[in-house]
């Protein structure tokens, strides 16, 4: 009897993978993305990365209205071939089906949260600012820790109906406060003593 031979995910078919390739493919590596149909594989986080992800989570569990739930680092179904996994989520609580999900739908989003890290910046800057656009996804948040402080900048970015592009409706280094996806209050202060 022989085993199965794994499944080499590195090399890709030749239309590319799809959002089912990414859901069951074998042994792929944790937070492993889809973009126009590539794998994409996410190098070693730096600390302030996770630490700003786990601050913003919490910030805005306390301040979530019970329609809606926040989720982390789970993949968002945008099409065939797209697959992104947004740090930070806020979903319409009927999207959690199970606790066993391993994805959401982009109409199920209302906000998609990235915090850049030096390999992913043009991704989350530009490819995925087109894509969560084009999705229809609501709300975008850019959040770039800058300086030797590495303080976090907020780029808050609202989605114009008539053109299904995103507006910058702020660059933010201090508190502050939005109305969507719901009313909260965003302050980071007390991120360095995590």
């Amino acid at each position: 009897m022989t085993a199965e031979p794994a499944h080499d995910w590195s090399r890709p078919p030749l239309d590319g993978y799809t959002v089912d390739d990414l859901l069951t493919l074998p042994d792929l590596p944790r937070h492993t993305e889809l973009i126009d149909g590539s794998l994409v594989f996410v190098s070693p986080q730096r600390f302030i990365h996770s630490a700003v992800i786990d601050f913003l989570v919490a910030l805005l569990r306390r301040s979530v209205p019970s329609h809606l739930k926040v989720a982390r680092e789970m993949t968002v179904v945008i099409d065939k071939r797209n697959g992104p996994e947004p740090d930070v989520s806020v979903i319409r609580s009927e999207a959690r089906t199970s606790p066993m999900q391993t994805h959401y739908y982009a109409a199920d989003v209302l906000l998609a949260v990235e915090v850049v890290s030096p390999e992913s910046e043009a991704r989350d800057t530009e490819a995925k600012l087109h894509k969560y656009a084009a999705a229809g996804i609501p709300n975008y948040w850019i959040i770039k820790t800058e300086g030797e402080d590495a303080n976090p900048v907020v780029y808050v970015y609202e989605l114009d109906p008539h053109t299904r592009a995103y507006v910058c409706q702020g660059i933010l280094d201090k508190p502050f406060s939005v109305t969507r996806p719901f009313a909260m209050n965003v302050d980071f202060e007390g991120l360095d003593e995590l």
